[in-house]
């Protein structure tokens, strides 16, 4: 492995992320004769296939993912059955939308009003069951080593997407190309795995902010000091290289480089005045503020069109932290998660979809409104659903009926930079429990991500041993932009 601090490195590359990073990808794709794979992958925005071409490809500065984390039940939501039996159907009626013959959930008005801005997803399948594995898949396009399971974070997990992203692209508007708000996941007592940078390290992984509704600024630290102007702060940073460099060769391991990540990346944020800005809440007026929730989860999602107002060009929104926060809190909503075995309608009703409702709806109308939403890909997903058969559950809390995990079939939507609006895409079966049509999967939401952002899917990235990973297993979701 090459060290990030190697003396062959010329001094002027190591000097930034971009160069130290770019010389290694080089290094990498020359050492095992890739040359000409490499240069397919820097050049893949300038010439992509025909095929690429036609499916939204480079139509995305930036891409907003909004993440129900525990499993939105697809019935409840964006596929109501409302001709089903009621142990099928459930408790809640379904409404029109502004999509002709198209109807949600009546717990989603607001939703329903936009849904002209929409593309609504009804056949999403895959083959895991539990949410850890199945967050890890959601995350970076790729089954978990261990399906169905809930093992925590490690070194062995593929590289969440904005790891990829910085692997390959880096955003020239802003030091950070993966933010996470709200984050990070659990699901419910151990994070999630997939979120992180995986085997390509901890120096990999996004910028991830907890609750951003405490306080005016998201990131306090960024607050601009009068006894620390840009040029002093660089003398810090200049001896603190010094004092790093200092170290042996022999006890530089993986995890000083990763500091060393680290610390550029936060002297980077701290000597740009934008960047400070981006984070400000305080900039947006109250009764924005107030129509996107005063919450942890509209918070967020406001935030999250600011940063990509400012350039970052993957922004991860966990809608909720927990995904069964109910368990520690029933009362709080911010702890509330998607993940309801038992009481489903009581929390869904009362709880989630009322502030669901309100913020995935004011953040589309508001970036319709700005304009934002030509240029970004916006997605509203979790890792799976929700059975269709209505049932208590007896190893879980709650006394009333829920629903199982189900990823045979789901729900996703997707919105902006060339997305068709006021459309379904797919169908489930009268039960909402299997795909009527080709299914898609977690896989081809990441290659419709890479694309949308430029990247061809099908070339590949470098780990730091030279090892050529596919960009995604998946193929563009080209049905959205028909």
């Amino acid at each position: 492995m090459t060290c990030l601090s190697d003396p062959s490195v010329p001094a002027d590359l190591r000097q930034t992320p971009y160069g130290r990073r770019a010389w290694l990808h080089q290094q990498g794709i020359a050492a095992l004769g890739w040359g000409l794979l490499g240069q397919q992958l820097r050049r893949a925005s300038a010439a992509p296939s025909e095929s690429i071409k036609r499916a939204g490809f480079g139509t995305a500065k930036s891409v907003l993912i909004i993440f129900a984390s525990g499993g939105q039940s697809q019935i409840d939501t964006w596929d109501p059955k409302p001709d089903a039996p009621p142990e099928i159907r459930g408790a809640f009626d379904s409404i029109a939308t502004a999509i002709p013959s198209v109807r949600f959930c009546e717990h989603m008005p607001r939703i329903a009003q936009i849904a002209d801005k929409l593309c609504v997803v009804r056949s999403m399948a895959h083959e895991d069951l539990d949410h850890g594995s199945s967050f890890h898949l959601a995350m970076t396009g790729r089954y978990h080593r261990r399906r169905s399971s809930n093992d925590p974070p490690d070194l062995t997990d593929a590289p969440c997407m904005g790891a990829v992203l910085q692997r390959v692209q880096f955003s020239s508007r802003f030091p950070q190309t993966a933010v996470n708000l709200n984050g990070p996941a659990e699901v419910p007592l151990v994070l999630g795995p997939g979120q992180f940078g995986g085997f390509l390290g901890k120096s990999y992984d996004p910028l991830t902010l907890g609750d951003v509704s405490r306080g005016d600024l998201a990131i306090p630290s960024l607050e601009p000091r009068l006894d620390l102007p840009v040029a002093r702060m660089r003398a810090r940073e200049s001896l603190l290289r010094s004092i790093e460099q200092s170290i042996p060769e022999s006890q530089r391991d993986v995890q000083w480089a990763d500091k060393q990540e680290r610390y550029r990346d936060a002297f980077e944020m701290l000597s740009q005045e934008d960047t400070a800005r981006a984070f400000e809440l305080h900039r947006e007026t109250p009764e924005l503020r107030d129509r996107y929730g005063r919450n942890r989860s509209g918070q967020a999602c406001l935030l999250g069109r600011r940063l990509v107002e400012a350039g970052v060009p993957l922004v991860t929104v966990m809608w909720n932290h927990n995904n069964r926060g109910q368990d520690i809190d029933p009362k709080s909503g911010d702890l509330y998660g998607w993940d309801n075995h038992n009481d489903i309608f009581e929390g869904l009703q009362h709880q989630l979809l009322p502030r669901f409702d309100q913020s995935f709806s004011a953040l589309i109308e508001d970036m319709d409104q700005r304009g934002l939403l030509d240029e970004t890909l916006v997605i509203g997903m979790g890792e799976f659903g929700r059975a269709p058969l209505v049932a208590v559950e007896r190893n879980f809390a709650g006394v009333s009926p829920g629903r199982k995990h189900w990823s045979s079939v789901y729900s996703i939507v997707m919105a902006g930079a060339g997305v068709s609006r006021g459309v379904v895409v797919g169908a489930s079966d009268s039960r909402g429990a299997y795909p009527l049509t080709n299914s898609y999967g977690p896989w081809d939401v990441t290659a419709t991500i890479f694309s949308a952002l430029g990247i061809d899917p099908a070339t590949h990235y470098f780990d730091h041993f030279s090892r050529p990973y596919a960009m995604s297993e998946g193929k563009v979701m080209q049905a959205v932009y028909a």
